[in-house]
């Protein structure tokens, strides 16, 4: 199996750290190629163009950052370098941009599937990330041998932007347990009350969701460095949250509060930290 892969960011390089320790043949393309050094030497071969990398294999994963990333990458590679490839974009993107994509690639002969991921760098490296695709299933067919290498459970959703959405639905789920977290911690220290007696109520309860225990030493301890997934990320798959909400008609008040904290967040300078920085704008005051 010849894979390749476009996007060396954060969940890129983990990622192809993975697939190379599993033994794949990978290909790699980044616009900043200073970040494929360490993957070169454990056995990546380096291309110089996205041209190129797709030339090299027969799925080309893309695992960038938005939809103008994914066209910008796109628009450079000549239409019949696409024919009988299949194209698996990875990324959060909306619905909408995704059936986009994936007319662009069919039109051009080649295949297109949706299969964002939701999990964090160590689930990238361990093959246990969460998959849910969209589009042909006989496209999900023939990814599922490299998809079952990524997750322990790929789940096949429906067509084209079902997959999509649901990641979309699940970062909302993020930014709302991340914010409300952050709160209720906030008004426990403010008052004086000890974290771990707060903290043990809690998780007796139905209210509990593992997340919490993983960012609280985070947020106690006021340090967001070595992000798993930014805060900049996570504030721009917010605004496209909203933006689609919007379009179908949904209420979404709740989470515009949530984005103005995120955006706050930003503002503090900390849009390249862990996402648990959202308890710095909740309580800026240590």
């Amino acid at each position: 199996m010849n894979v390749s892969l476009i996007g060396v960011g954060l969940m890129g390089q983990a990622l192809s750290e993975h697939l190379l320790s599993s033994k794949i043949n990978l290909s790699i393309f980044n616009r900043s190629p200073e970040k494929c050094q360490a993957l070169q030497q454990k056995g990546a071969l380096i291309t110089h163009s996205a041209q190129e990398v797709l030339k090299a294999s027969d799925i080309c994963l893309l695992i960038l950052s938005d939809a103008s990333a994914i066209k910008t990458v796109l628009d450079d590679i000549e239409p019949k370098y696409f024919k009988d490839k299949l194209i698996i974009q990875m990324g959060t993107i909306a619905p909408e941009q995704s059936r986009t994509v994936a007319e662009r690639v069919r039109l051009m002969q080649g295949h297109y599937l949706e299969c964002p991921v939701l999990g964090s760098l160590p689930e990238a490296r361990t093959g246990t990330l969460i998959l849910m695709a969209g589009g042909d299933k006989a496209d999900y067919e023939t990814a599922l041998p490299l998809l079952q290498i990524i997750g322990t459970n790929p789940k096949h959703i429906g067509d084209i932007g079902q997959g999509a959405t649901v990641k979309l639905a699940m970062n909302q789920l993020i930014a709302g347990l991340t914010a409300s977290f952050s709160l209720s911690l906030a008004l426990v220290v403010k008052e004086g009350i000890e974290t771990e007696q707060f903290m043990s109520i809690v998780r007796e309860s139905a209210l509990y969701a593992p997340t919490f225990d993983k960012k609280l030493e985070r947020m106690i301890e006021r340090d967001f460095s070595k992000p798993n997934f930014p805060t900049k990320h996570l504030a721009k798959d917010t605004h496209l949250f909203l933006s689609v909400a919007e379009q179908l008609g949904l209420e979404t008040c709740a989470l515009e509060g949530i984005s103005q904290l995120l955006d706050k967040t930003l503002a503090q300078g900390l849009a390249n930290t862990d996402y648990s920085a959202l308890y710095a704008a909740v309580n800026p005051n240590k």
